[in-house]
Order: structure tokens, then C-alpha cells, then sequence
């Protein structure tokens, strides 16, 4: 992982004076210090980059809910920013998925065809039994219980403490087994109580919704601007590649991870939730009125939540 290639390269001087040298450009480049300097500087910044891909620095990953999670990510994002310039989410910062975590979502489609839906879908209400199983599980029981209280909790000023909730529900889908977590989330219904309730798991109104409903692109830049959330949004657009040509909807052929990257955003400013209880759409709490010239950017943006076949 990144903070064992950083720590393995600090020990050996070429490669540490070389990473020292790329970590000052990087932080040149957020303060635009980079317009002001020479062609001398820029020269030394490319070549520290070129003598840092022969190292274990340039291909480094991080894991989700890993111990130094953000610190891992912070290498990697210094790295792949002298690489790439800022803007891009074009590739994962971490590692994939370990495929038993999947298994999941292969062994029982989440969502059959209509047709067969009736007889695969039990009488009962899935969301109300995955939730009574989470109880039964010391792990599920502790992380939820742990989420709902700051998600859940009024304050003068705000409906809840919004950075806790987001921290609380991270570790959740992050730390318990994914049958249960995953169980909650993803839930087939067949009636409103089940889908408002699926809807619910996450507790919108403080994880997810705001007194305004930001910009889609001004809350994709807020979120580009946290290590977690832009690393989370980066999965997100790597796993959830859809292509109407493949089998399971997806460009990787992997709609379970997909899903498990989807589940990634949960506890960021980017988390996303059903729009309402009657669809599969899903959406972060954002719209596009107020775009200007890029409406088209925005609503493509917004698509790729709501209208997307991978997802």
C-alpha cells in the first residue's frame, strides 16, 4: 500500500530526495504557485516523476477502511496529481476487491427480471428482515447503533452533526460483514413500507439531504477537495462504467463491484440515497438548475446516478 512504498522510499536517499522534491511541486500546483515558475522547476518536477515510476511509490494502492486510510490516500493522490494534473477521477485509488466480498451480489441477483419477480421475491418485507438480521449480529448491531445516534441527533443550529454521521456510516458499510450491510442496503421490495424503508437505511435526512440543494458540480468539487470522498467518487466512476453491449450492463463485466464501490460514497458529501419510494433511481442530494454553460456536464453527471445500467 502507499504508506509502506512511502515509508520503504524515505529510507533510501535517491528515492527520498526525489519524492521530497514532487511532494513541493504538488503543493505548487494547488496554490497556482506553478504559473510563476520557471521551466527550470518544471524540469526538476518531471524528473523526480520519472525517477519515481521505477519505484514501488508509482504503482501503490490504498484499501477502503484501512487503518491510515487517508494518509494512504494522500501519497497516492500526490503521486497520481504530478501524474495527471488535478481534475481527473479516471482511475481507482484502491486496490481491488477482494472477490468472496462479491459473492454476495452474484450468488442472488438483486434485481430479477419483472417477470420472475413475483416468485422470487417472498411475501414478507426484505428490508424489515435484513434489518432484524443486523440485530442478531453483535458487529451490524454495534456499527448501526453507532451511526444512528449522530445521524439521528438535532442540534440548535443544524438537523445533526453531519461530519460524525458521515464518519460513523463509513465505518459501517466499512467494518461489518457484508450479508448484513450490504443486506440492508440493497434489499428487493415489492411494496412502499419495504422501499421507504431501504430508503431510510442511511438515514436521509442527515446523512443525505441539506436545507438547499447544492449544484451537482460545485458538491463534485467540494467533494474533490477531501482525499476520502474524492477517492470514493474515483472508485465509483471506474466500477460503474456502463456498456449496453455486455452481459452484465457494466464495461468491467462486474456489476458487484459496482454496487460495492456505490456503497463507497455512503458517508461523504457525496452520499447517495433512492430518490423517492417508487424507483431504483438513485442520486446524490443535488440538481442541476443554476448551471449556466455547463448543464450538459451537470446532467451527465447526474446520469450516470440515476440512469445508469451498471449501477
Amino acid at each position: 500500500d502507499c504508506v509502506k512504498a512511502s515509508d520503504q522510499c524515505l529510507k533510501e536517499q535517491s528515492c527520498s530526495t526525489k519524492y521530497r522534491t514532487l511532494r513541493q511541486c504538488v503543493a505548487g500546483k494547488e496554490s497556482n504557485f506553478s504559473r510563476a515558475t520557471g521551466l527550470e522547476a518544471k524540469d526538476e518536477c518531471r524528473s523526480a516523476m520519472e525517477a519515481l515510476k521505477q519505484k514501488s511509490l508509482y504503482n501503490c494502492r490504498c484499501k477502503r477502511g484501512m487503518k491510515k486510510e487517508k494518509n494512504c490516500l494522500r501519497i497516492y493522490w500526490s503521486m497520481y496529481q504530478s501524474l495527471q494534473g488535478n481534475d481527473l477521477l479516471e482511475d481507482s485509488p484502491y486496490e481491488p476487491v477482494n472477490s468472496r466480498l462479491s459473492d454476495i451480489f452474484r450468488l442472488a441477483p438483486i434485481v430479477s427480471d419483472r417477470l420472475n419477480c413475483a416468485q422470487v421475491l417472498s411475501k414478507g418485507n426484505n428490508c424489515l428482515d435484513a434489518a432484524k438480521a443486523c440485530n442478531l449480529n453483535d458487529t451490524c448491531k454495534r456499527f448501526r447503533s453507532a451511526y444512528i445516534t449522530p445521524c439521528t441527533s438535532s442540534t440548535s443550529n443544524e438537523i445533526c452533526n453531519k461530519r460524525k454521521c458521515h464518519k460513523a456510516l463509513r465505518l459501517f458499510f466499512d467494518k461489518v460483514p457484508p450479508k448484513h450491510s450490504y443486506g440492508m442496503l440493497f434489499c428487493s421490495c415489492r411494496d412502499v413500507a419495504c422501499t421507504e424503508r431501504r430508503r431510510q437505511t442511511i438515514v436521509p435526512v442527515c446523512s443525505y439531504e441539506d436545507r438547499e440543494k447544492p449544484n451537482c458540480l460545485n458538491l463534485q468539487e467540494s467533494c474533490k477537495k477531501n482525499y476520502i470522498c474524492r477517492s470514493r467518487l474515483a472508485d465509483f466512476f471506474t466500477n460503474c462504467q456502463p456498456e449496453s453491449r455486455s452481459v452484465s450492463s457494466c464495461l468491467k463485466e462486474n456489476y458487484a463491484d459496482c454496487l460495492l464501490a456505490y456503497s463507497g460514497l455512503i458517508g461523504t458529501v457525496m452520499t447517495p440515497n433512492y430518490i423517492d419510494s417508487n424507483s431504483l433511481s438513485v442520486a446524490p442530494w443535488c440538481d442541476c438548475s443554476n448551471s449556466g454553460n455547463d448543464i450538459d456536464e451537470c446532467l451527465k453527471f447526474l446520469n450516470f446516478f440515476q440512469d445508469n445500467t451498471c449501477l
